[in-house]
């Protein structure tokens, strides 16, 4: 290799180091250029396997990096979550040259994955459709795909979910007889335990075909069907009166151009007198969701800061009667996932390909660094319509019965898991 090339490899290597805000990591070109941050520490090595692949991440670090990553041509040797932990921190000090390009690139996105009601359809499916199976090899046994909620660092996965649906249903103080609808209902468990354990009618509304149909066979299984209506549509086809509103990790798929009607379908379901609960990932501040996400993960996705939520909520003159961020409590539930995704890794490969297990394993650990560092956050916000009494009077119900309520929960996940079981032969 000659003096010329090995010199224009160190020269993009360390513009991209720069554009890192000097991350402690070491940068090769096979067969080239090595760099690193003077005076520091690597605690990975990324090794760039050509010099196109090079190029690209100089031209758009967001998008080619994970790319690079899924097509084997860049590796990252040394613990993954870490490295992106460490250049999450430092790019919050990094030149803001580029990001322009990120935000009009970020506004092409928007328009090519809109969240209209046939956008969303084709964003969910492509996601949540991938396939039952899928997410069976590292989800609870529930399948719930949303933050948990772990009492103890110890508690299990199974435990934490069950605990993070009862922690949602005693913020909301369901009573029997109650009719609450669903915004977004994933493959139904928190409609299921809301029915089973607190005795309400739940209409829950999901436009991926793939969760509803499992949903439906669950309710019939836990012979709950005439309590739970699974609805496969848009949240906009919300039709009817009903006490209380839930939506748990929706708000991310509506998108900021139509939060608007989100705040339209809560009021038109609960009025001035009902309450509701929403739970998402958001933001400390309004910024620009990963491209490299929207583009190979999550098509249409959009974590809103707390103030745009808010803004949902406002113009109703909705009572904001409590505010929990679980962000940590999030950051422990990819650490799950990831474990039992890389457990599950041979499985996948068979049914996708080694590109699909990467572009994934990107995902869940890049998702676990952003809830460390503070990135992203996981939002719950309570609130009731403006001729409601508020529903407590200090927060000390809805933690006084948790570890009660953890403890409860164990022969409860064993009945649900022999249920699940069935249900998982029969879809």
């Amino acid at each position: 290799m000659g003096f010329l090339p090995r010199f224009a490899d160190e020269w993009v290597l360390t513009k991209i180091l720069k554009a890192t805000g000097q991350a402690p990591m070491r940068l090769v070109v096979t067969g080239g250029a090595d760099v690193s941050p003077s005076g520091i520490s690597p605690v990975a090595t990324v090794v760039i396997k050509d010099r196109n692949t090079l190029a690209g991440i100089l031209r758009d670090p967001e998008v080619n990096f994970g790319d690079a990553y899924m097509d084997g041509k860049l590796e990252v040797e040394g613990d993954l979550v870490r490295f992106l932990e460490e250049v999450y921190r430092a790019m919050e000090h990094a030149p803001r040259a580029g990001k322009w390009y990120s935000r009009m690139a970020s506004k092409w996105l928007d328009l090519w994955q809109d969240n209209s009601p046939s956008g969303s359809r084709e964003n969910i499916h492509r996601h949540y459709d991938l396939g039952n199976d899928f997410y069976k090899l590292w989800l609870d046994d529930q399948l719930l795909y949303t933050c948990a909620y772990f009492p103890t660092p110890s508690s299990t996965l199974e435990h934490a979910q069950i605990a993070k649906m009862d922690h949602v249903c005693r913020k909301l103080r369901l009573q029997p007889g109650e009719t609450v609808v669903e915004a977004g209902c994933g493959w139904g468990a928190l409609a299921l335990h809301m029915a089973r354990e607190y005795g309400v009618s739940v209409k829950a509304y999901n436009v991926s075909r793939e969760q509803i149909a499992f949903a439906r066979e669950r309710a019939r299984a836990e012979g709950l069907s005439g309590q739970v209506e699974f609805v496969q549509d848009d949240y906009r086809a919300i039709t009817g009166e009903f006490d209380v509103f839930v939506s748990v990790g929706m708000l991310e798929h509506v998108g900021e151009a139509h939060l608007d009607e989100f705040s339209e379908v809560i009021h038109r379901s609960i009025g001035d007198t009902g309450r509701g609960l929403v739970h998402f990932i958001g933001r400390n501040h309004p910024r620009v969701f990963s491209r490299w996400i929207r583009k190979q993960i999550f098509p249409g996705a959009h974590t809103p800061s707390l103030r745009s939520a808010l803004n949902v909520l406002e113009p109703k003159n909705y009572s904001v009667l409590d505010v929990e961020n679980l962000r940590m409590h999030y950051a422990k539930t990819l650490e799950h996932w990831l474990e039992r995704f890389e457990r599950s890794k041979q499985q996948v490969t068979a049914m996708y390909d080694s590109r699909f297990v990467r572009a994934w394993r990107l995902y869940l650990a890049g998702s676990i660094a952003a809830f460390r560092v503070g990135d992203l956050q996981l939002f719950q916000i309570l609130f009731t319509g403006s001729r409601r009494e508020p529903i407590f009077w200090t927060r000390d119900p809805l933690y006084a019965d948790t570890k009660a309520a953890v403890e409860d929960a164990i022969p409860v996940v064993e009945n649900v898991r022999e249920k699940v079981k069935w249900t998982h032969a029969m879809s």
